[in-house]
C-alpha cells in the first residue's frame, strides 16, 4: 500500500502520542519504590500514584468520545496533548505526595482526550481494508512505549531521579503538540442541529467510578464496602439515563443490539483487568524480593512489551485476512496460562523463568489486542467511530482500574497501612500470588467472550 503524505502524518502523530502515554505508565511503575521513599508513602498511597491517572482517564473517556463525534475529534486531540504536557511538567516539580497524586489525576484527563480521539482519527483516514494494519502499527507504538518505559524509567530513576521521567514526558509532549498543530489539520464542519448531547447521566458515571475505586482502598472498613455498593448503584443509574436519553453519551444499543461490539468490548475489559497490574506487582517484587536495582528490574520487565511491539502489527495484518476471534481466543488462552504460571512465584524463582513467562504473555497479548480493536472499530458505522474508540479506551482503562483495585484489596487486607519496604517478604509474596491467581481466573472467563462474539463481515 502507498500512503499519502497526510496519512503518514496522521499515523505518525497518533503513534507518537500512543507511545508517550504508555511510556509514562510503564516507567513510573519502576520508580514507585523511590517515590515511596521520597514522600514516605504507605502501600495504599503508593498505589494511588497509578490509580489516580487511570481513574480520571476512565471518567472522561466516554464523554470525550461522544463529544468528539459531535464537535470534532482533532480539536479535542490537541487539547489533550496540551493538558498532558503541562501536567507532566508539574508532576516533576511537586513537593509532596498529595500534589503528585492530584496532578497525576489531571494528567489522566489529558490522556483521555488524546487516547480516545487518536484511533478515531486514524481509522477515518484509511480505507476499511487497511484498518487492521494501521491499528496494528498504532498498537505497536503503544507497546514500544511499554517496552522502552521500564528500561528508560529504571535508568533515569537510578542516575537522575524519578522526577526526570516526568520531565522527559513533558518534552515528548511538547514535541507531539508542535507536530499535531503543524500537520493534523482541522475537523470537518459538523451540522449545528446534530451538536446535542445529554450529560445528565455522566455525573452518576463519574461519581460511580470514584466511589468504587476509593471504596476499594478503604476495605475492610465499613466505609469501603458502603462506597463500593453506592458506586455500583450510581453506574446502574447512569445506564438507565443513557438508555432513555435521546442524545446519550454512550449508545447502549451498541451493547444490547450489536453482539460483535459488546462481546469484543467485554473481552477487552477482561483482558486488561487480568494483565495490567503485572508490571506493578513484578516491579515491586523484583526490587523488594530479588533485591534488584531499578535499572536491572526495568531490563527484565522489558521482555513482555518488546514481544507485544514485534507481533502486534503481524496480528493486525492477519486480522484483515482471517476471522479475528480465532486470534483473540488464542491470545487470551496464552495470557491465562502465563498468569497461572506466576501464581508459583517465590523468593527463589529464577529470573529466566520470569522472563520466559513475560515473553509468553507478551505474545498472547499481541495476538489479542490488535485484532480485538480492529473488530470493535469494524462493527460500527463511520459516524460512531469516536464513540467506539472512546468505548474501547474506556474498557481498557476500566480494566486497568479493576486490575489495580484487585491489587489494592490484597494490599489493604494484608499490609494495612504499612509501607511496602517494611512488609514481611512472605506476606508480600502471598499478596502477589493471590493477585495472579485472581487474574488467571478472570482471563479464563474472557476466553468465552472472545470466541463466541461472532464473525466480522469481510
Amino acid at each position: 500500500m502507498a500512503y499519502t503524505k497526510k496519512q503518514i502524518s496522521i499515523l505518525g502523530i497518533v503513534s507518537i502520542t500512543s507511545f508517550m502515554g504508555t511510556f509514562l505508565i510503564s516507567s513510573i511503575n519502576i520508580a514507585l519504590p523511590d517515590i515511596e521513599k521520597t514522600f514516605d508513602l504507605n502501600a495504599l498511597e503508593l498505589s494511588w500514584i497509578v490509580t489516580a491517572f487511570l481513574l480520571s482517564s476512565a471518567m472522561f473517556l466516554l464523554p470525550v468520545g461522544r463529544w468528539g463525534d459531535l464537535s470534532g475529534i482533532r480539536r479535542l486531540f490537541k487539547i489533550g496533548v496540551i493538558v498532558f504536557t503541562l501536567s507532566s511538567l508539574i508532576c516533576g516539580l511537586v513537593g509532596n505526595g498529595f500534589w503528585l497524586i492530584f496532578f497525576r489525576f489531571v494528567q489522566g484527563i489529558g490522556a483521555a482526550f488524546s487516547s480516545t480521539t487518536g484511533p478515531a482519527i486514524l481509522v477515518s483516514a484509511f480505507l476499511p481494508k487497511y484498518r487492521g494494519r494501521v491499528l496494528g502499527m498504532s498498537v505497536a507504538a503503544v507497546y514500544l512505549g511499554l517496552a522502552f518505559g521500564p528500561f528508560a524509567g529504571g535508568f533515569l530513576t537510578q542516575y537522575l531521579g524519578w522526577r526526570s521521567i516526568f520531565i522527559l514526558s513533558s518534552i515528548l509532549g511538547l514535541l507531539a503538540t508542535i507536530v499535531a498543530f503543524l500537520f493534523l489539520g482541522k475537523d470537518e464542519i459538523v451540522a449545528k442541529q446534530t451538536k446535542k448531547i445529554n450529560l445528565k447521566g455522566t455525573l452518576f458515571y463519574m461519581l460511580g467510578l470514584v466511589s468504587l475505586v476509593y471504596g476499594s482502598s478503604q476495605i475492610p472498613a465499613f466505609l469501603g464496602w458502603g462506597l463500593m455498593i453506592l458506586g455500583s448503584l450510581f453506574l446502574v443509574v447512569f445506564w438507565m439515563f443513557e438508555t432513555r436519553s435521546s442524545f446519550p453519551v454512550i449508545d447502549t444499543k451498541l451493547f444490547t443490539g450489536n453482539r460483535l461490539f459488546a462481546y469484543s468490548n467485554i473481552a477487552a475489559l477482561i483482558n486488561y483487568s487480568a494483565t495490567f497490574a503485572i508490571v506493578f506487582l513484578l516491579s515491586l517484587y523484583l526490587q523488594k524480593i530479588q533485591n534488584l536495582n531499578p535499572r536491572d528490574a526495568g531490563s527484565i520487565l522489558v521482555a513482555q512489551p518488546i514481544i507485544m511491539a514485534i507481533f502486534s502489527p503481524i496480528a493486525g495484518r492477519l486480522s484483515d485476512r482471517i476471522q479475528p476471534r480465532f486470534l483473540t481466543s488464542i491470545g487470551m488462552t496464552m495470557c491465562t496460562l502465563g498468569l497461572a504460571g506466576f501464581v508459583f512465584l517465590s523468593s527463589t524463582t529464577p529470573i529466566w523463568i520470569i522472563v520466559i513467562l513475560l515473553i509468553w504473555l507478551g505474545l498472547g497479548f499481541a495476538l489479542f489486542s490488535s485484532p480485538n480493536m480492529s473488530t470493535i472499530m469494524g462493527s460500527v458505522p463511520k459516524s460512531a467511530y469516536g464513540q467506539a474508540s472512546g468505548t474501547a479506551s474506556t474498557m481498557r482503562v476500566l480494566g486497568q482500574i479493576v486490575s489495580m483495585t484487585i491489587v489494592t484489596l490484597f494490599f489493604a487486607g494484608l499490609f494495612a497501612k504499612t509501607a511496602v519496604k517494611n512488609v514481611d517478604s512472605e506476606v508480600f509474596i502471598s499478596a502477589v500470588r493471590y493477585g495472579f491467581a485472581s487474574f488467571a481466573l478472570i482471563s479464563l472467563i474472557g476466553i468465552y467472550f472472545s470466541f463466541t462474539r461472532g464473525n466480522v463481515s469481510k
